[in-house]
């Protein structure tokens, strides 16, 4: 009597809320599709920015360009994956001692917040970026709490003869999204640029009513304590190098990068010592957040360094695609640079039609076979697409562009789905909330990692023969050998993030000078028009395309190695 009551007591559910058990047909169906929504608003709204900047800087009447104006533009992308990579694995952790759902649900209405509050920013010039900034940082929190919890509440959810599809079709859609956010992003910003932020708002109100009312607590709780110092440790450590890592793309001095800076040095130092005292410190706590013994699995450590490194090599192509496309090539096929940024993201549209074939098929296909070949053929496929990227001309035939990205979709497909299902099928239930966080951490770690590394390996190639190429083409249009030399040498880094905006930076480079009125018509025509600054940087920049992709190469095949490492299939509880 006193067990049925007991028992009756803890099945009441607060009025109005529809929750299923595990074993209810539709249940698993529903989390897969609440989990998706927050991973794919999380990750539209990773790339949105990106596309929408030129807008945004006009909203807010700030010239991206101008001196000192760079760091805005770098933070309004990093604040974000900042605030993701750093907190996920402690909302992971406290998914597991509180509840993934509830932290889950948490995390939409704190990215709600952030995106209204966006869209309302008051000021202008320097305070309404720093507005921007501090908010994009809040979405990053909710980004971080969705993304720590979203795996494990699946995982929780379906049957491991299930989960590869499942959590391909998660992941699909969170690596479609960044490129999604591309698209939305153009056209929002026609529209209006608050309308970029806005967008988000009825998404995420959506998702929190619909998790808070649909989804519940699966997992088995880990009872413990908040592991303050490791927290704190990996909070600044990481924050400290990724800070040092966008201050090192940025010039110094007379140095085309900030890589010469003894502050970025020396904050690259302080990172890493700080999280080698984060890695002693969780060796000694009886509650880590990190829980380093889960390293002991070698599906678990060798998914994860293999997710790191295609990680870093996606992100960086994405950019590399996107200066690319904004800042040679349509402007060489009759495309005005202001309408650069929506057909750039529309001409990517085979890279993600790749995901979204690969993914949810090799999802399904990996519960069967196990991730390893999957996941390590991708991976082997994308490094070949990379070395194709950077043998086809800087004026490409459009098929032979579309056919590589594609099948870079496809090998990124292949590789993610069954990579995430193998890690997450390796740790003990009561652990998947930490091992989801740890996940995501090495996945949105990889993401700002690859602005650091490829801009500066990018920003290294066009320092090489960017120079003499601008100085030459202003030279051989009739501005002065002075003027030549004194914007030949201002810092590549200006070119880059003109081409990546969709910029022509020339005219802003020459109006200072007066050098306009010092030419022909006709010669003053061909300086600002869509054609002599693309042809101008397509060289230097296929000089940097080369060093970029064989680096991106280079990393997926060292994590095609790690892949093949792996092992059969392995799912922790059934070993036997």
């Amino acid at each position: 009597m006193t067990v049925q009551t007991v028992r009756g007591a803890s099945d009441q559910r607060p009025a109005g809320r529809a929750r299923w058990g595990r074993d209810h047909p539709r249940y698993k169906w529903v989390a897969l599709s609440n989990t998706t929504l927050g991973v794919l608003m999380a990750t539209i709204n990773s790339s949105i920015v990106i596309i929408s900047l030129p807008a945004i800087f006009r909203g807010i009447a700030i010239n991206p360009l101008g001196q000192g104006n760079v760091s805005y533009l770098l933070w309004m992308i990093m604040g974000f994956l900042l605030a993701s990579a750093v907190l996920v694995v402690a909302f992971g952790r406290l998914g597991d001692m509180y509840g993934r759902v509830r932290i889950y649900t948490l995390g939409f209405v704190i990215f709600t917040i952030g995106s209204l509050a966006l869209g309302l920013d008051p000021f202008s010039g320097g305070h309404g970026a720093l507005w921007l900034i501090i908010f994009r940082i809040v979405q990053g929190v909710g980004s971080a709490m969705l993304f720590a919890n979203s795996t494990a509440i699946l995982t929780d959810a379906f049957p491991s003869s299930q989960r590869g599809l499942a959590l391909g079709i998660n992941q699909v859609a969170a690596l479609a999204g960044g490129f999604l956010g591309l698209i939305v992003g153009g056209l929002l910003s026609e529209v209006d640029w608050r309308a970029v932020f806005w967008v988000s708002v009825p998404v995420g109100l959506i998702g929190t009513v619909w998790s808070y009312r649909s989804l519940h607590e699966l997992g088995t709780k880990k009872a413990g304590k908040l592991d303050w110092p490791g927290n704190i440790t990996f909070a600044v450590g990481l924050s400290v190098i990724l800070v040092a890592i966008t201050y090192g793309i940025q010039p110094y001095g007379t140095h085309s990068t900030g890589w010469a800076n003894p502050k970025v040095y020396g904050g690259m130092i302080l990172g890493v010592l700080l999280l080698v005292a984060f890695c002693l410190v969780e060796s000694r706590v009886k509650d880590p957040m990190f829980d380093l013994s889960l390293f002991k699995i070698r599906a678990f450590s060798a998914g994860n360094l293999a997710g790191l490194l295609a990680s870093v090599a996606r992100g960086g192509l994405q950019f590399m695609l996107i200066i690319w496309l904004q800042g040679i090539w349509l402007p060489l096929h009759g495309y005005s640079f202001a309408s650069t940024p929506l057909w750039a993201a529309i001409y990517m549209l085979p890279l993600t039609g790749g995901f979204l074939l690969a993914g949810p098929v090799s999802g399904a296909l990996s519960d069967r076979f196990g991730a390893r070949w999957f996941a390590t053929g991708g991976l082997l496929l994308t490094a070949v697409t990379f070395l194709g990227l950077f043998v086809i001309p800087v004026d490409f035939p459009y098929w032979s562009f579309a056919l590589l990205i594609a099948l870079n979709g496809v090998g990124s497909g292949l590789f993610a789905a069954p990579n995430t299902t193998a890690i997450m099928n390796s740790v003990p239930a009561n652990e998947r909330g930490v091992a989801s966080g740890m996940r995501g951490t090495f996945f949105n770690s990889g993401t700002s990692l690859s602005i650091g590394v490829f801009f500066t390996l990018m920003i290294l190639g066009l320092a090489r023969t960017l120079p003499s190429s601008l100085f030459n083409g202003l030279t051989g249009q009739g501005v002065s050998v002075s003027v030549a030399h004194q914007v030949a040498g201002l810092p590549p880094v200006s070119s880059l993030f003109a081409a990546f905006l969709g910029f022509n930076p020339i005219q802003m480079l020459l109006g200072p000078t007066g050098a306009l009125q010092h030419v022909s018509a006709q010669q003053a025509a061909t300086l600002t028009g869509g054609e002599f600054f693309p042809r101008l940087i397509s060289g230097p920049f296929h000089t940097g395309l080369v060093v970029v992709f064989t680096a991106a190469a280079l990393m997926s095949v060292i994590a095609a190695v790690a892949s093949l490492a792996r092992g059969k299939r392995y799912v922790h509880g059934e070993e036997g």
